[in-house]
């Protein structure tokens, strides 16, 4: 064979070899761009199911004290839901009534000019610093009065429970108790009115109230 012949098989063993590889080489790049088109599209849906299973499982759970409280009616009774309000306490900030649900509450209404509002307002201190723990909750509503007001009382009196600004009154009218202070209204952890009581209270009628208010675990 001449050296000519022997080049030009050689060449054509390589070209074979070649297109022999070619093939396998583009077979293998388009399983690899077809898998990658298939895991965008599936494996994305896929995915996206998960993260539309798992959102649909948090927005089908109920908010955390998501309670509502009807806003109005006539005077308040025993075994009534209470109505709802909305004030201001010292810092500015917002209260709702609906946002203590699920807790003993007892609202009290008065002003810092009562008298007798001075007598009990010891009482009830006393009262919250020992079932606070046990979740009590005191919102002190003053009747129509400036917050720098309110402040100076309970800095005096050295109160801590929650003082809110019921600005004319509403509330207290809403409740069916204005032009009486104090006034008292205990709210029971099923959300509903235990006692309404009109004047200054004792110690014995808080104790009285509150066990009324209280479940019983906490009396115990």
């Amino acid at each position: 064979m001449s050296i000519q012949n022997a080049e030009l098989t050689n060449q054509e063993t390589q070209e074979t070899g070649k297109s022999g590889r070619n093939p396998i080489i583009l077979a293998g790049g388009l399983v690899i761009l077809v898998g990658a088109f298939l895991l965008l599209i599936f494996g994305g849906a896929l995915f996206g199911d998960n993260d539309q299973a798992a959102g649909q499982v948090v927005a089908q759970q109920p908010a955390t004290g998501a309670v509502q409280l009807p806003t109005g009616g006539p005077p308040l009774q025993v075994g009534d839901q209470p109505y709802e309000f909305a004030l201001q306490g010292l810092d500015g900030q917002t209260v709702t009534l609906s946002q203590f649900i699920g807790q003993p509450i007892l609202v009290n209404f008065w002003a810092t000019w009562c008298g007798p509002c001075r007598i009990e307002m010891p009482e009830i201190q006393a009262v919250w610093q020992e079932y606070r723990d046990d979740g009590l909750v005191v919102l002190a509503l003053d009747q129509d009065e400036s917050a720098p007001e309110v402040q100076a009382y309970f800095d005096e009196l050295d109160l801590t429970f929650t003082p809110l600004l019921d600005e004319g009154s509403d509330t207290a009218q809403n409740f069916g108790l204005q032009g009486t202070l104090p006034a008292s209204v205990f709210i029971n952890p099923d959300g509903e009115v235990s006692v309404i009581h009109r004047g200054v209270m004792t110690r014995g009628q808080l104790d009285t109230f509150l066990a009324e208010t209280l479940p019983e675990d906490i009396q115990s």
